[in-house]
């Protein structure tokens, strides 16, 4: 039910969902508490039921540790990248790795992209 809601809300909220954790995520750790997922949601227009959070948040906090990684929050609503997709983003990342080294420094990406 959560998902259909997503996919009805746009691909603008789905993105934005994303950059909205990240920019939440003070300590950069990849984890929101429950507040922190809560108020997102309520930014979002995507508030629920307290009974059905709840269930959400047992199902996203199987770790039972209190906190939810962002990415596979996103990755379990988005779901998995189409296999045209992730051709497209391999062939990118090996014009980024100059080096083949198998990670790619930030100086490496300014070279390559300008965000302008």
């Amino acid at each position: 039910l959560f998902r259909e809601t997503l996919s009805k809300k746009g691909v603008r909220v789905m993105t934005g969902l994303g950059k909205y954790f990240q920019q939440i995520d003070k300590n950069r750790n990849g984890f929101l508490s429950q507040a922190a997922l809560k108020g997102t949601l309520k930014v979002f227009n995507l508030e629920m039921p307290e009974g059905d959070f709840e269930s959400l948040w047992l199902i996203l906090d199987d770790s039972k540790s209190d906190k939810v990684d962002y990415g596979e929050f996103t990755h379990a609503i988005f779901g998995e990248m189409n296999e045209y997709r992730k051709a497209f983003v391999r062939k990118a990342y090996l014009k980024l790795d100059f080096n083949k080294t198998g990670n790619v420094p930030m100086v490496d990406l300014r070279k390559c992209y300008c965000a302008k």
